[in-house]
């Protein structure tokens, strides 16, 4: 865990095996992380719906919604896409890990899991969601900022939101993707500030 981390990481472990759920979350707190665990897909997105998570480590084969299910909804929802999520599994076919892939996951680990390896990919992904998060905070300020310079004009107040949803807009009848109306909103507001 860094020093530049003002909270300690919360990290889900997902599994329906009450032993493996142990293990991970045994060798996770030995670590210094918080740890809350589910049994399996539909305990795993309440408890994401509950508190801020860090990382998911799902188990694949899961009754009900399995590891891929839940990947995919994690990843479809604004709130939640950033979570990093590595999908531990006994399957070791290619197909299985291109299917983790393409529904958003970051990273697999074979069952079983060994210690080291574990936590190497933890802590590479727990340091990319700090970044990640450093990253959205300086956008929110940067936006407060933008805004609170416009406020202080009466007559353009409101004008770069204007701009911003013009553009984004514009972009939709374009059919530009996902990524590039997010940029479009990000420079309607900000294309004043300098």
């Amino acid at each position: 865990m860094s020093m530049m981390d003002s909270r300690q990481p919360t990290i889900l472990v997902a599994d329906d095996t009450e032993g493996y759920r142990c293990l991970l979350s045994d060798l996770l707190e030995d670590q210094g992380y918080k740890v809350v665990s589910a049994e399996d897909g539909e305990g795993a997105l309440k408890v994401l719906r509950g508190q801020d998570i860090d990382l998911a480590l799902l188990d694949v084969m899961m009754p009900g919604l399995t590891g891929f299910d839940v990947c995919q909804m994690i990843k479809s929802d604004p709130e939640t896409r950033l979570i990093p999520i590595v999908l531990v599994t006994g399957l070791d076919s290619t197909n299985d890990r291109i299917r983790g892939i393409e529904f958003g996951a970051e990273d697999f680990l074979s069952k079983p899991v060994n210690r080291e390896e574990l936590l190497a990919r933890v802590r590479s992904l727990l340091r990319l969601k700090h970044f990640t998060d450093e990253l959205e905070n300086a956008e929110t300020v940067l936006f407060s900022l933008a805004l609170g310079v416009e406020a202080k004009d009466p007559y353009t107040e409101g004008h770069c939101q204007r701009l911003a949803k013009y553009s984004v807009a514009l972009g939709e009848r374009l059919g530009l993707p996902e990524a590039q109306l997010v940029a479009l909103r990000r420079g309607g507001v900000l294309h004043d500030f300098s």
